[in-house]
């Protein structure tokens, strides 16, 4: 029998398959189906900074007072109903899953500063959650803030979390860095157990009717896979914790591929809203099948396989690559 089990931030999962964050990891009848059908772990839903600064400080009317929110984030919570999940409910439904399912549960916050929401993660671990996932996006479009500056806060939070807790902590981190390789190496060296790549933001669209700014492309298509898998196999190898692929991850070759990377799990959402829970379980008979053909025993025996931790110089690899496939590169004929 394959062995399809893996460690990721220290905790045993039954599978390689981690249900991202997301609004099916929002409550219990969900996630018992995700873990039915072969779901590693699950990453909870992500509570925002603001949501639990609002909490702490019981009222909205008191929150357009905290200088380093954002006024957009006031108005969402004020008159969008984006109050309606409690810390008090997110720390409940920690405490039922820990009784009522067997895999890991990941709690995961989205924050992009390091003050008055920093006492939660301790209250998150005595809830029983056995690990957090801090959801970091902090778009650099600020002009009179340096890459540097910008690049200090995520070390500034993970300080700051880290202190606090004794479960284990990763981060989740956009693309958007002067020198992506060296940032993720940093940032494996802060104490974090897991880096996750990468999160995935709502990307702004037009409504032509409307002429006003909407949401779009919001779940992920097979081809976002290939930003990921490129920097999985690039830091597999050099960063001091596991690596988690997110995004483009869509069916049981997409899975492979980015172990075959380096990858000690990989994060599913989009896949999920589109084809149901049971997908997961496709993916796992898919990647059963794939090992047994291969002839692997456990996801140990290729893990890595395909990474680039042996080449000097990845971007000449890289470069070397991009002029063989545009100098070979023909277009159709009509």
């Amino acid at each position: 029998m394959e062995d399809i089990s893996c460690t990721y931030l220290g905790l045993k999962l039954c599978s390689p398959v981690i249900a991202g964050s997301s609004g099916l990891t929002d409550n219990i009848v969900s996630i018992r189906r995700l873990e039915h059908y072969g779901a590693g772990a699950v990453v909870l839903k992500s509570l925002f900074e603001e949501e639990i600064v609002l909490e702490k400080q019981a009222g909205i009317s008191r929150m357009s007072a905290v200088s380093s929110l954002y006024p957009e984030a006031v108005d969402f919570y004020e008159f969008g109903n984006g109050a309606k999940e409690s810390t008090s409910e997110y720390l409940d439904l920690i405490r039922v899953l820990k009784k009522e399912i067997s895999i890991p549960v990941i709690a995961s916050i989205n924050c992009q500063t390091a003050e008055q929401w920093t006492w939660f993660p301790k209250e998150l671990e005595s809830a029983g959650a056995d690990a957090l996932e801090l959801n970091l996006f902090l778009l650099p479009t600020d002009l009179k803030r340096t890459a540097h500056e910008t690049e200090q806060l995520y070390f500034d939070i993970i300080r700051t979390v880290r202190e606090k807790i004794s479960i284990p902590l990763s981060v989740k981190i956009s693309y958007y860095y002067s020198n992506l390789a060296l940032f993720i190496r940093q940032l494996s060296e802060t104490g974090v157990q897991g880096i996750v790549l990468f999160n995935r933001f709502y990307s702004p669209d037009f409504d032509l009717e409307k002429m006003s700014v909407t949401s779009g492309f919001v779940l992920s298509s097979p081809a976002d896979l290939a930003l990921s898998l490129r920097w999985i196999a690039i830091m597999s190898g050099r960063v001091s914790c596991d690596l988690a692929a997110s995004t483009g991850v869509h069916d049981a070759n997409a899975l492979i591929k980015q172990i075959l990377a380096g990858a000690n799990a990989v994060q599913v959402t989009s896949a999920l809203y589109k084809h149901g829970a049971e997908h997961i379980g496709r993916m796992l008979s898919d990647l059963k099948d794939w090992m047994r053909k291969h002839n692997m025993q456990s996801i140990g025996d290729f893990r890595g396989k395909l990474s680039q931790v042996n080449i000097a110089n990845p971007a000449a690899y890289e470069r070397v690559q991009f002029m063989k496939y545009f100098r070979g590169y023909e277009p159709e004929k009509y």
